[in-house]
C-alpha cells in the first residue's frame, strides 16, 4: 500500500507551495499566509526547517513542517515539528510516521538535532522514537500540554 504515495520535502515540488498552504490551513485554521510565509523561507533557502508531504496521485494525503516554535512558553526548545495531519482516509497506513521520521532524518543530514513536537495524544509518537519531554504552556491555552523530544 505505502508504494503507491510518494513522499517529498516541498523543495522537491515547489510548485504545491500554494496548494499545500491552503491545505494546511483548512486542517489546522491558521491563516494560509503564515504558511507560505514559513514556505517561502524553505523555499529560498533562508531555513532548512522544511514542510513534507505525502502524495497519493495529485492529492496531499498527508503532511507537516517544521518552524522555530509552535506557539508554547518554551523558546529554548526548537525546531518544532507542526501541524501534523493525515487526511482521514489514509490514516493506519504508517503514512504520518514516514513523515516524521523524513522530516528528523532530514534535518539530522543538516546537522540539527533534536526535534521537538508538542501534541495532547498520547502513544502515537512514541511509536516513532518521540519521547515526552516535559509539559509546555501554549500560547493562550488554559492547561499546558505534553512536548516530546526526538534526539
Amino acid at each position: 500500500m505505502q508504494d503507491q504515495y510518494i513522499y517529498i520535502s516541498l523543495r522537491e515540488k515547489p510548485e504545491l507551495r500554494e496548494a499545500a498552504a491552503l491545505w494546511f490551513h483548512e486542517k489546522w485554521g491558521v491563516p494560509e499566509e503564515a504558511y507560505l510565509s514559513c514556505m517561502n523561507d524553505y523555499l529560498e533557502g533562508n531555513t532548512e526547517y522544511g514542510w513534507y508531504l505525502c502524495l497519493d496521485g495529485g492529492k496531499i494525503a498527508g503532511g507537516l513542517g517544521v518552524i522555530e516554535n509552535d506557539f508554547h512558553d518554551r523558546k529554548d526548545l526548537f525546531p518544532n515539528v507542526c501541524a501534523v495531519y493525515t487526511e482521514e482516509g489514509y490514516r493506519r497506513k504508517g503514512i504520518a510516521g514516514k513523515l516524521l521520521d523524513m522530516a528528523v532524518e532530514d534535518l539530522r543530514s543538516k546537522g540539527i538535532s533534536p526535534v521537538y513536537l508538542v501534541t495532547d495524544h498520547i502513544g502515537f509518537y512514541e511509536r516513532y522514537g518521540w519521547e515526552f519531554l516535559c509539559m509546555v504552556q501554549g500560547d493562550g491555552e488554559e492547561k499546558k500540554t505534553r512536548m516530546y523530544v526526538h534526539r
